[in-house]
């Protein structure tokens, strides 16, 4: 499986976001999926998560209430939606995938990721 990441941009603070994660080799029903985000100068933090299922969804405190984890199985793509975003959200966005039932917070388990796509929220 192949994950292609796109969607990233620079956005003014309170504004939106939809990132886009496309799948290729393998249908979104095989895996769990995860976003995750790293910041400049600071370790990888896990964002969103979706089970294999697609009936269950996790977040992040911090992204809670604003962040959308979903998928489109006709459309093979895992999508984030963010709204309400803030300076503190600019980051270098990742999906990732695992052939697992769960989403691990921890990104290690996965073994398939996205090139990232990068995420500025301005003031």
């Amino acid at each position: 499986v192949q994950l292609q990441a796109s969607g990233g941009g620079l956005v003014q603070s309170g504004g939106s976001l939809r990132l886009s994660c496309v799948v290729s080799g393998r249908t979104v029903r095989s895996y769990a999926f995860a976003w995750f985000r790293q910041a400049p100068g600071k370790e990888r933090e896990f964002v969103a998560g979706m089970a294999r299922s697609g009936s269950l969804t996790d977040y992040a405190d911090s992204v809670r209430g604003r962040f959308t984890i979903s998928r489109n199985s006709a459309e093979n793509t895992v999508y984030l939606q963010m709204s309400y975003l803030q300076p503190e959200d600019t980051a270098v966005y990742y999906c990732a995938a695992v052939s697992s039932a769960g989403w691990p917070r921890q990104g290690d388990p996965y073994n398939t990721w996205g090139q990232g796509t990068l995420v500025t929220v301005s003031s």
